[in-house]
């Protein structure tokens, strides 16, 4: 599913390229690849999952991912200037809500959160450049074997389409 005309190339260099270079993560292979999981999970066209799903926000993390990041990947020393600036891109809204609901309204939370799962994962970034690479990343190591994504052509031509935005 093909972003609105525009909205990728603003996507990357307004909330994409910032965010990751904020919380000390960034690098074009990073930007292109959460450009790629935005457009591969929701086109950049839904807030919260289709049919009645717990996945929240343009990269679609569920609840559970999100708490999981913060109990048991965040706590870790080497992690605390990381851990400073997630806390500092949170907003005070919505009030008495948890920090998951942030993944819908709030922009760099939301990708800098998406950047997280991609960043503990096992498997080494793809290059920059390499769109069949980042398809087969984003399907291990974020969507799952359990997710309703597929590295096919369909999918590889998202991540293509985020690498030239």
């Amino acid at each position: 599913m093909a972003a609105p005309p525009g909205l990728l190339a603003d996507l990357k260099a307004r909330v994409i390229a910032p965010t990751l270079a904020f919380i000390g993560l960034g690098g074009q292979a990073a930007v292109n690849l959460l450009a790629g999981i935005a457009l591969a999970e929701t086109g950049c066209r839904v807030l919260v999952q289709e049919g009645g799903g717990p996945a929240l926000g343009l990269w679609q993390m569920e609840p559970f991912t999100h708490d999981d990041i913060w109990a048991t990947f965040l706590p870790a020393p080497r992690l605390s200037s990381i851990r400073a600036r997630l806390l500092a891109l949170q907003a005070g809204w919505p009030v008495g809500s948890d920090r998951a609901t942030q993944l819908v309204g709030n922009l760099p939370y939301a990708c800098a959160m998406a950047r997280l799962k991609c960043y503990r994962a096992p498997d080494p970034l793809p290059g920059a450049d390499d769109a069949a690479g980042q398809c087969r990343f984003w399907k291990t190591n974020y969507n799952t074997a359990l997710g309703a994504g597929d590295v096919d052509p369909q999918h590889v031509a998202l991540f293509a389409q985020a690498i030239e935005a």
